[in-house]
């Protein structure tokens, strides 16, 4: 498996978090398929995988359908990879199809919602209320995940032109333009309570009380608390504020191959479901072009 992870990194160019994902994935298929030596894999068999991943959909496992058809991508990556190597005589999943998915539309915030958000860091209340403001800004003015605002560095926005630049899944790069009331809350932030923050001169932008890079988990956490104090919905997390980001964008008449580009996505039907979130632009496309409107 160490080989194949070493793939996934150097050849795919996976992000962390999905190697992370698909190692649990394999080392959990692993074990129901009984697998303790290398050379096992070769007696899996494509029952096993159905088999499998009808147990993770199944009590006690009850995992989402999207989780499922990852484990899936993953053992059908691993068996790809065995079978080109020559590890496994042959790829068992090659005939397996991925279960359907459900198109979900994204949970986002009205425009007032995510001012109330956004001014909820208060010094009578928090340590670090300018950190705190910044992040949220950052996470609403970009559209960026919480991932990727954890990576962020100190040279990662540029002040003068007005843009940050993201690393996003499978290191792929981008620039985000970025508004003046965000460079306003960074400014601040890297003014006062960054240079208290900094103890071994790190590169990250966003740093926690002990000086260290923020990580995503983090920045959840300070999302759901300041969601909390603000009244806003308690499903809320910096994805959220992605979608949001995404929909008042397309409320404003953005292009939608401009949002696909500032939100890193590969296929722009990915983007395309923010197209149905707004009623409104619905209905007003709706007058327009349909003749019995």
């Amino acid at each position: 498996m160490d080989s194949f992870l070493d793939y996934l990194t150097i050849e795919c160019g996976l992000s962390v978090n999905t190697l992370q994902a698909y190692q649990r994935d394999l080392e959990r298929f692993a074990d129901y398929a009984k697998v303790d030596d290398p050379g096992d894999w070769e007696g899996v068999t494509s029952d096993q995988v159905v088999e499998f991943l009808v147990a993770e959909k199944t009590p006690p496992r009850n995992m989402a359908v999207t989780s499922v058809s990852r484990a899936l991508v993953a053992i059908r990556m691993f068996f790809r990879f065995a079978s080109a190597e020559g590890f496994v005589p042959a790829d068992v999943t090659e005939h397996l199809e991925s279960p359907r998915l459900w198109v979900t539309l994204p949970e986002v915030l009205d425009r007032k919602a995510v001012d109330r958000l956004l001014a909820a860091p208060e010094a009578a209340h928090d340590r670090w209320p300018l950190r705190d403001k910044a992040i949220l800004e950052v996470l609403y003015a970009t559209g960026a995940r919480a991932s990727e605002t954890a990576d962020l560095t100190t040279r990662s926005v540029n002040r003068d032109v007005g843009y940050v630049h993201c690393i996003g899944k499978g290191r792929k790069e981008r620039i985000v333009p970025v508004g003046k009331r965000a460079l306003d809350a960074l400014d601040a932030y890297l003014a006062t309570e960054r240079p208290r923050l900094d103890r071994d001169a790190s590169e990250y932008l966003f740093l926690t009380h002990t000086g260290r890079r923020m990580g995503r988990e983090t920045i959840w956490r300070l999302v759901k608390k300041y969601a909390l104090r603000a009244g806003v919905s308690r499903r809320v997390s910096p994805h959220t504020l992605r979608h949001s980001f995404a929909t008042h964008l397309l409320e404003g008449g953005a292009d939608l191959r401009a949002v696909q580009e500032m939100l890193g996505h590969v296929d722009i039907s990915t983007t395309q479901v923010y197209t149905h979130v707004d009623p409104s632009r619905l209905k007003a496309i709706h007058k327009k072009y349909h003749p019995r409107a």
